[in-house]
């Protein structure tokens, strides 16, 4: 039998000791059964017959080096969270495979995260709190979670749940933008062109009728007045209005509490848009609250926790209602009924998750249900979006040619 040396967690505190074992796999599995999370596992020089254990709490201090150098990116603490909770999950010590992920990740940012994290955990910090140290860039629900494995001895379960969440907000957010990015686009060009015809080609054209002497239909009349006052000082003053505007109404939105929450309230309400975001959040609210439930976390931790991940103060008030009413001893099923943000389909599948005492699970229903639903809304638009942004470019540039074209018509028509 040999002697391994080990570090690691059991119930939420730093252990360390030494095992007897035929080689490290053996050790690694003894451990695993004592719900021990392994941080570190050597070979040790001392005699089979001495043993030792202690606890730790010790506190590590902040990382004050960082900032310097090029900040991650959510992707780069995507990849660092797969690869962790893979190689955890494969039973190597936390330790090693931090030592290993610094090395082998390019962003020199969360290179040096990862290291701070491991010099911290080998002093004696728990893990939870080595990454608590960076709520920037994991947030409370990453956290807890972590939390929860570390007091259940399955942080390699936790940790495929947090990568899991991490997928699917990205997969969301993804979604969204490659929505939006069509019409954008479209929207752009044809609003540049409009006003690279209105600045550079209408005078042509002002000048040529000027010189015919003809009286000139009003939608030309009109194209020309616009032209005449863009390439004036009413341009100008259209620029810097749009800027002022675009600027303040930042500032409101980041300042002004009571302006946010009119404007976030506006925004639930839009056509295919807010429905589409609604259930977005609706999808990623159920799963960190089904998350959490599985991890222990109490339902009032769980709200709050779940509040700090919407990015709307309309459903971030939903859930503070829902929370204030769990004082009162109602069920989640009547409290998301009061609330008419929450569709009735979230209070049933809630309910089916009360009665039957798996309310984790049903969570997770839920989360799926909408995860669909988002998708379907997102196809639908996506559909409906091209030829309407098709037709929105034909109408403005089509009706810009059309109007500054129909003078040399009626002339024609004339001399006919």
């Amino acid at each position: 039998m040999e002697l391994f040396t080990y570090k690691g967690i059991s119930e939420g505190k730093y252990v360390e000791g030494d095992i007897e074992a035929l080689n490290q796999d053996e050790a690694s599995h003894k451990l695993k059964e004592k719900k021990i999370i392994i941080t570190n596992l050597i070979k040790s020089k001392k005699k089979k017959g001495e043993e030792k254990s202690k606890a730790k709490g010790k506190g590590g201090g902040l990382f004050s080096s960082f900032g310097g150098k090029k900040k991650p990116k959510v992707e780069d603490i995507l990849i660092f969270s797969k690869q962790f909770a893979t190689m955890v999950k494969a039973g190597l010590p936390i330790l090693e495979v931090l030592g290993m992920l610094r090395d082998q990740l390019e962003n020199p940012g969360i290179k040096e995260i990862i290291e701070d994290i491991r010099k911290s955990l080998e002093g004696g910090v728990t893990l939870s709190k080595c990454f608590e140290k960076y709520p920037q860039y994991f947030d409370n629900v990453y956290v807890n979670l972590i939390k929860a494995g570390e007091a259940s001895g399955k942080l390699d379960v936790f940790l495929l749940k947090i990568v899991d969440s991490l997928e699917k907000k990205e997969k969301i957010k993804k979604k969204i933008k490659g929505a939006l990015m069509y019409p954008g686009i479209m929207f752009s060009v044809a609003i540049t062109v409009s006003a690279f015809m209105l600045i550079k080609v209408v005078p042509v054209f002002a000048k040529m009728y000027d010189g015919m002497g003809i009286a000139l239909p009003k939608p030309t009349a009109v194209i020309m007045a616009m032209s005449d006052f863009l390439r004036g000082t009413g341009g100008f003053i259209m620029l810097i209005s749009i800027i002022v505007f675009v600027f303040g109404f930042r500032y409101l939105t980041t300042k002004n509490a009571t302006f946010r929450y009119k404007w976030h309230k506006q925004v639930l309400k839009l056509p295919v848009f807010g429905d589409m975001i609604l259930k977005s959040l609706l999808a990623r609210i159920s799963l960190i609250l089904g998350n959490l439930s599985a991890a222990g976390v109490n339902l009032l931790e769980s709200l709050e926790i779940a509040k700090s991940v919407s990015n709307n103060m309309v459903v971030t008030e939903a859930l503070e209602n829902v929370k204030k009413g769990v004082f009162s001893g109602d069920t989640l099923t009547k409290l998301f009924l009061k609330e008419p943000l929450f569709p009735p389909t979230f209070s049933q599948l809630i309910s089916v998750g009360e009665q039957t005492g798996q309310l984790d699970e049903m969570f997770g229903s839920v989360a799926s249900y909408y995860e669909e639903e988002f998708d379907g809304t997102v196809d639908n638009m996506s559909s409906l979006i091209e030829p309407i942004m098709i037709v929105f470019m034909g109408i403005m540039i089509g009706g810009l040619m059309i109007a500054m074209y129909s003078p040399i018509f009626n002339v024609g028509a004339l001399i006919g």
